[in-house]
């Protein structure tokens, strides 16, 4: 089992907590704004390159990924917890990572792959209807594997695979209902055809009049006082 752990490093630069402006004129030179926590230690406002961290974000783990933090010569284990991008542009702004203690359990959720051919698709006219796409599971954070591989090549129609049937190891628990159900093999759903009577009935029945939109106040608008229109709006998000 592929674990999440990648042997790559993060560089890092320390740099002074500060407003909007600064965190633009720091992105315009490659780096962007991020945050170190955790592991009982004092935060740290840090730089680091987008690159770098999209490089974790898009790999086989994703934000599961355990890696090395490099600042101001010392290594720190992390992981990606929270980031801020621009929806427009397809960039990172702002990043949160972690510390990691490597010698205590960490709970997390981990995707589903579902591996193989189900013979109930296949060969019986079933669909394969995936109910879970992750399983939260706890281990130590040297043994996060990267995906949990469910193997469907044994379901024929109406089997089902639940979280109690997933591969077992001894290195991670899982916390999700054992008896919640993972994938299945169901009938493909079908569209109900209206009934030919309620068919001839409304065409019988002729086009509906049209509904009247009246405009101006109603009693109730014209007995109560006219209120000023609000002076505030919504405000998008940075």
């Amino acid at each position: 089992m592929a674990t999440a752990t990648e042997s790559k490093t993060v560089e890092a630069k320390a740099r002074q907590a500060s407003d909007k402006n600064a965190a633009r004129r720091l992105r315009t030179t490659g780096l962007i704004p991020a945050v170190l926590y955790g592991a009982g230690k004092e935060p740290r406002s840090i730089a680091v390159d987008p690159k770098q961290i999209n490089r974790i974000l898009n790999s086989d783990s994703g934000h599961n990924t355990i890696f090395d933090v490099t600042l101001e010569g010392e290594n720190t284990k992390a992981m990606v917890v929270d980031w801020q991008s621009d929806p427009i542009k397809d960039r990172l702004l702002h990043v949160d990572l972690k510390r990691i203690a490597m010698d205590k359990k960490m709970r997390l959720y981990i995707p589903i792959q579902l591996k193989g051919e189900a013979p109930g698709v296949k060969t019986e006219g079933g669909i394969l209807d995936t109910v879970m796409r992750e399983v939260e599971i706890e281990c130590f954070p040297s043994d996060i594997p990267a995906h949990i591989d469910v193997d469907v090549s044994g379901m024929n129609f109406g089997s089902a695979i639940r979280v109690a049937d997933l591969p077992k190891s001894d290195k991670i628990k899982y916390l999700s209902d054992p008896e919640q159900t993972v994938v299945h093999v169901t009938a493909v759903k079908e569209e109900v055809a209206p009934a030919a009577d309620a068919v001839a009935a409304d065409a019988a029945a002729g086009p509906a009049e049209p509904e009247v939109i009246k405009k101006g106040k109603t009693d109730a608008d014209a007995a109560a006082p006219a209120e000023k229109g609000d002076k505030g709006g919504d405000k998008g998000k940075k």
